[in-house]
């Protein structure tokens, strides 16, 4: 006796998103011109993520480095985050306006805007503490400093992360002719 095989419904094809073309290797000349902003993100991260392990490390191992007064710690904090103020200031009101014309990640509420009030939370939390420490309001205690860098030290340095890689060259190259990129703000 012969079997048959069962007869299977037939499958719907499921649609596939075609992968993103593949674009042309960049020259150098032309990789530098798309990648500019990135760099110049990086050196602004840079000094942030440089003043951040001054601070973090002082508060690991419970000595301020290179001799650093306390006055010098506390002002070097609150630099710290005036700078990280005005910097995403300058972001949000004169670069992320312009990328978010073609570059979802800089539209209002989608994550790096969202990055940028966690982080602003936890520079309000870190103003105020060195604040009240540098008026003698309160002493500097360095378990209760690093417990107020903890709160948004992940995030910021994340933040600082996505953002180069979102100016990288690859990726502006997706969105950008090399004659706007010219004309960026930054």
């Amino acid at each position: 006796m012969a079997t048959t095989e069962p007869t299977l419904p037939e499958k719907t094809p499921v649609p596939t998103t075609p992968s993103e073309p593949s674009l042309p290797k960049l020259s150098q000349h032309d990789f530098r011109i798309y990648n500019r902003m990135a760099e110049h993100m990086d050196y602004f991260h840079n000094h942030f993520r440089e003043t951040w392990n001054v601070l973090y490390a002082a508060c690991e191992t419970g000595k301020r480095s290179k001799g650093m007064s306390i006055r010098q710690f506390i002002a070097l904090g609150q630099q710290f985050c005036a700078q990280l103020e005005m910097h995403h200031g300058i972001e949000e009101r004169h670069i992320f306006p312009v990328l978010a014309k073609k570059q979802p990640a800089f539209k209002k509420e989608l994550e790096l805007l969202t990055q940028h009030k966690q982080i602003h939370n936890g520079l309000d939390k870190l103003t105020k503490y060195l604040d009240e420490c540098s008026s003698g309001e309160r002493e500097l205690r360095l378990p209760e400093l690093k417990e107020v860098l903890d709160g948004f030290g992940k995030v910021l340095w994340q933040h600082l992360d996505d953002e180069v890689k979102e100016l990288g060259a690859e990726n502006m190259r997706k969105y950008w002719t090399k004659e706007e990129m010219v004309r960026m703000p930054m």
